[in-house]
């Protein structure tokens, strides 16, 4: 099975100087926690609520006036539309992800794919449990 069918594809952007306050507004209006985020049609990063919270407000930066650029993940995992769901898994184990974006060849963002989505459409349990404790590998504190 690939990706493209079992991707969400109705995807929102958020661009890099969008401010925190956007972010979050266009997160609860959609009803999700991670927000892409793109500059020229382009994916450049990710944004979570946890990110918001944990490496902005904590800090004190006031979400009316920091930009998504200052807390957003760079150099994010991707995996592109025609991929298996198994190579999907690999790569959510191997960087301890639940989401992936997901390219076009032509490196366009064309949806996400989450670990709700491989559980529910993967044949093998075992590879569902075995991705999903890997990717719950507690962290190191800082």
């Amino acid at each position: 099975m690939q990706i493209n069918e079992i991707m969400t594809e109705d995807v929102s952007c958020v661009g890099p100087e969008a401010t925190l306050q956007e972010a979050a507004q266009k997160m609860r209006d959609r009803d999700v926690g991670p927000l892409p985020i793109c500059d020229n049609d382009r994916l450049i990063g990710m944004v979570t609520d946890r990110d918001i919270v944990v490496r902005a407000i904590a800090d004190g930066h006031d979400p009316a006036t920091t930009s998504v650029r200052s807390v957003m993940t760079e150099g994010i995992e991707y995996c592109f539309e025609d991929d298996d769901v198994e190579e999907a898994a690999r790569l959510m184990k191997k960087s301890q992800v639940r989401r992936l974006a997901v390219l076009n060849h032509d490196k366009r963002l064309v949806g996400i794919v989450s670990l709700g989505d491989l559980a529910v459409h993967m044949r093998d349990d075992e590879e569902v449990g075995e991705t999903l404790e890997e990717i719950s590998e507690p962290a190191k504190p800082r």
